[in-house]
């Protein structure tokens, strides 16, 4: 009875050891063949980051307000160095991201920096792989010499309470709505008279009443982007927002464009 009961905890013992195996394999840091990549803390693609700085062999260079990239784990990333904007092939693993293949517009900009869009293109879209450190809403990408390229998450502009400066059509930066949540409004400048009406926003969708405006008469530039804008009232609008960028599209095709003030 006691040889048979010690065989018994042999073959329960044998058994256990054999099971604990494949989980001790499996809590390994390593796969077969190559080391897994960790992933970030938090989401960094689908998300528009503004860049704050660029440090290279121990200097920072500060960016321009409108540098910024949109990581894409879907084959493609897109941004702007600050005056030109680029688009690159985009590989991501784990934490890893690598921005190849760039392509981007050849603009001068008298008012940007134009040594820090060098500097950021040759940090970022190089082909060099970029670790990935996500930080609440900061995000630093290093290479493997050094080089940090740091930025912050952007939201969109809210549309309730912005300012929306008109850029399509022209009006020389006269035209602006702002929308009001509180009364159901919207009122502004059409680039020479100022306007009001009733504003009801709904699932991307604003209906917009018949305007209240004054009558004042202005050069024919001013009044040809008023009669514009005045298509979009008395009827509805889709809205999409862009970061800072406004799109208001009609029913009967007109289309404007605005920007957040800042």
């Amino acid at each position: 009875m006691y040889r048979q009961k010690r065989h018994t905890q042999r073959t329960i013992l044998t058994a256990a050891v054999a099971a604990l195996v494949p989980l001790a394999a499996a809590c390994g840091t390593e796969k077969a063949g190559g080391s897994s990549s960790a992933e970030p803390a938090a989401p960094l693609t689908g998300i528009r980051w503004s860049v704050d700085s660029v440090t290279v062999d121990g200097t920072t260079h500060r960016a321009p307000s409108d540098a910024h990239v949109t990581l894409d784990d879907g084959g493609r990333s897109e941004g702007s160095y600050g005056c030109n904007t680029f688009s690159a092939r985009t590989d991501v693993d784990g934490d890893r991201i690598r921005l190849s293949d760039a392509m981007s517009t050849e603009m001068a900009c008298d008012d940007k920096p134009m040594a820090f869009e060098n500097t950021l293109a040759r940090t970022l879209t190089d082909g060099d792989a970029l670790k990935a450190e996500v930080n609440d809403d900061r995000l630093t990408l290093t290479t493997d010499d050094g080089a940090t390229v740091r930025l912050t998450r952007s939201e969109d502009a809210p549309l309730h309470g912005t300012k929306w400066t008109v850029t399509t059509p022209a009006t020389g930066s006269r035209a602006h709505l702002t929308f009001d949540k509180d009364k159901g409004t919207v009122s502004g400048s059409l680039g020479c008279n100022e306007v009001n009406a009733r504003a009801t926003v709904r699932d991307g969708r604003i209906t917009l009443g018949a305007p209240a405006a004054t009558r004042m008469m202005c050069e024919d530039s001013l009044m040809a982007g008023e009669r514009t804008l005045m298509k979009l009232f008395d009827g509805t609008v889709e809205y999409r927002i862009d970061h800072r960028t406004l799109t208001l599209t009609s029913e009967n095709g007109t289309s404007v464009r605005a920007l957040a003030a800042q």
